[in-house]
This record gives structure tokens, C-alpha cells and sequence, in this order.
């Protein structure tokens, strides 16, 4: 009977364990600052979790600007000495390219980055952790219940 109790209890720690384990894998909040000069970005690739809130602030050093992210249909534009920025939630796992939506001049087309969204490593990390030790424990009260007989 008092196995039975505790593999319930291990049971219900395993299934909670895994219901509540999100909140405790929250994605984290990123913040990029983000330079645009010349037909360029600086930095040209930016990683993130899926999940994340990604934060950015974009800077023109040189002419009006422009950032805009295939995908996700999210924009903003700097001047010089003024900054654009956003918010977002990087919801969608993949590779998305950011380029320039103002016209700044004659190699404009080529002004790109690349928006990398992987996966949310932390949840699988605590996924595991969590059914590691459930079945470690069902598997230790399996073997005390043969020695006690």
C-alpha cells in the first residue's frame, strides 16, 4: 500500500513537473542595438530562442534607414541622431532576413541581415531533468519493493 502512495506521488511529481515546467523555462528577454551605416548592419546576424522577446534599437550613422523583418511584417526606421525601435516575439523557429525598407542610396538592395529564431533549448533541458528523476525514482521504489519483499 505505501508503494503504491509513493509512486503516485512520483507519478503526480513527474506530471506536474512537466504541466507547470514552461513558467520555469520562460523565454528570456534579448536586446540588440543595432547600427546601420553604408549599406550595411552591425551586427548582420542576430540568434535568439523561439520564445524570446527580442528588443531592438536601430542607429543610422549616415543617412535615413530603414529595418524591416521578412516574416514577421515588423518595421521601424532611424535618422541620424535618432534611433527606431521594436518589440516582438520571436514565435516562429527558422531564418528570416532583415533588410532595409528606405531607399538609402545606390547599393540599397543590398543591405541585409538574417534573423536566426532556434529552438527553445531550455524547455527540452528541463524536460529531461524533469523525467530523469521521475523514472529514476519509480525505478529506485521498483527495486526497494523487490529487496523489502
Amino acid at each position: 500500500m505505501k508503494l503504491r502512495k509513493n509512486i503516485l506521488i512520483i507519478s503526480s511529481f513527474i506530471v506536474y513537473g512537466l504541466w507547470f515546467m514552461p513558467g520555469s523555462a520562460q523565454a528570456a528577454e534579448r536586446f540588440f542595438e543595432i547600427k546601420a551605416k553604408k549599406f550595411s548592419y552591425t551586427p548582420n546576424i542576430i540568434n535568439v530562442n523561439r520564445g524570446d522577446t527580442v528588443k531592438i534599437r536601430l542607429l543610422s550613422e549616415d543617412v535615413h534607414h530603414g529595418f524591416f523583418v521578412d516574416g514577421y511584417g515588423i518595421k521601424t526606421s532611424a535618422h541620424p541622431g535618432m534611433e527606431g525601435s521594436l518589440k516582438f516575439i520571436a514565435d516562429k523557429a527558422g531564418r528570416y532576413t532583415f533588410r532595409c525598407s528606405v531607399t538609402c542610396g545606390e547599393f540599397h538592395p543590398y543591405m541585409v541581415g538574417y534573423l536566426v529564431v532556434g529552438p527553445n533549448s531550455r524547455f527540452w533541458l528541463y524536460a529531461a531533468i524533469v523525467l530523469v528523476i521521475g523514472i529514476g525514482s519509480l525505478i529506485t521504489l521498483n527495486r526497494a519493493r523487490k529487496t523489502n519483499g
